[in-house]
């Protein structure tokens, strides 16, 4: 009986799931191993368990194709994250049947492409006796241990170009152009692609803002007889003394679901310096579409590192980017705590250095 591992992408969708997946079928499959995708997260572990074959020849075209075939899900009975990112213990009954389902399924291992939630139901998976290799996916790029998550690239890449759009039409109506971007709670897209794009004013979760400092910002610019400003604004961002600003109630067992603050930042400068002031949300466009080539290369990598932690036995792992090699590291050194923008770091001096705006 040929050796047999199942793969699951949890959490949201992000450019650069179905790379992994590829790489992950091809690299078993030259292993002389089966693999097995779960349908629609770790819920297709559970009683019935739904799953597909994945055969190598059906892996042509996903390397640049967006989402992923497996479907993904960051709700049900799995929710290892709550409120503003607190940790939720699984129910044991629950975990257990999980494991029953991937001795069901005859799997060696179980492969969990995820991001910070998705890593902390895989290491409570693995606890509770489920043999798990992790890889590291979102576009916030905020889990610990690795230098770069797949998907951050792509995002910034598209959120840079919507930039580079608001900015021509600022400048061409002398407005003040607000564009809000994802990152939960490291502002990780708003300062790569804040500097990339050329904005005057960034805002990020690591740093509480005060309007006063941003609208002081579009005042100088005025003053020099440049009469548009570009704000970034990442979805997380809070004004100092203030709670974060989300979308409804999320609920018991969901996290809450950030966003709105860009609209409160347009308001508000507009009514403090009488500026034409607009607001434009990012939103999910960020995480849809094709993988850039930094992406593919990473998620091909991961992929294959994965199947290689596998045949080594080293479950409750992870793969990690740390240049310019791919690592192995618990998965519970990477999760738990959240990987920021670093005050100090290159990223914020050089943003400073050109005169940007960080609200404080």
């Amino acid at each position: 009986m040929k050796t047999r591992i199942g793969i699951l992408t949890g959490g949201g969708d992000c450019p650069g799931l179905n790379a992994v997946i590829r790489a992950v079928v091809k690299s078993a499959t030259k292993r002389g191993w089966e693999t097995l995708g779960v349908m629609g997260g770790f819920d297709g572990l559970l009683g019935a368990t739904h799953t597909r074959a994945l055969d190598y020849h059906q892996m042509d075209g996903l390397l640049y194709l967006g989402g992923t075939i497996l479907g993904a899900s960051n709700k049900g009975r799995f929710s290892g994250k709550a409120g503003h990112g607190e940790t939720r213990q699984i129910d044991p009954a629950v975990l257990a049947e999980a494991r029953a389902g991937v001795e069901s399924l005859g799997l060696k291992a179980l492969v969990v492409v995820g991001g910070d939630g998705s890593l902390t139901i895989a290491q409570q998976c693995f606890e509770a006796g489920i043999p798990v290799v992790g890889v590291p996916k979102t576009i916030d790029n905020d889990i610990e241990g690795t230098a770069v998550t797949f998907g951050f690239d792509s995002a910034v890449a598209f959120a840079t170009d919507a930039l580079d759009r608001l900015r021509s039409t600022a400048q061409s109506h002398d407005r003040v152009m607000v564009g809000e971007v994802m990152g939960r709670y490291a502002g990780w897209i708003a300062a790569h692609a804040g500097i990339a794009g050329g904005a005057d004013v960034i805002l990020i979760p690591e740093i509480p803002f005060n309007l006063d400092s941003v609208c002081r910002v579009v005042a100088e610019r005025e003053a020099q007889g440049k009469h548009f400003t570009l704000v970034v604004v990442s979805e997380g961002a809070r004004e100092a003394g203030k709670g974060y600003v989300t979308l409804g109630d999320a609920g018991a067992i969901r996290e809450a679901r950030l966003g709105g603050i860009g609209a409160v930042v347009a308001d508000e400068i507009g009514r403090r310096t009488g500026k034409e002031t607009r607001v434009c949300v990012l939103g999910h466009l960020q995480r849809g579409g094709a993988p850039t080539t930094f992406d593919r290369l990473l998620c091909t990598r991961f992929g294959a590192s994965a199947v290689r932690l596998i045949a080594e036995g080293k479950f409750g792992y992870m793969v990690a980017h740390r240049p310019p090699d791919t690592e192995a590291i618990p998965i519970k050194e990477a999760i738990g705590r959240l990987r920021t923008v670093p005050l100090d770091g290159d990223i914020l001096r050089t943003g400073r250095a050109l005169g940007i705006g960080f609200g404080d």
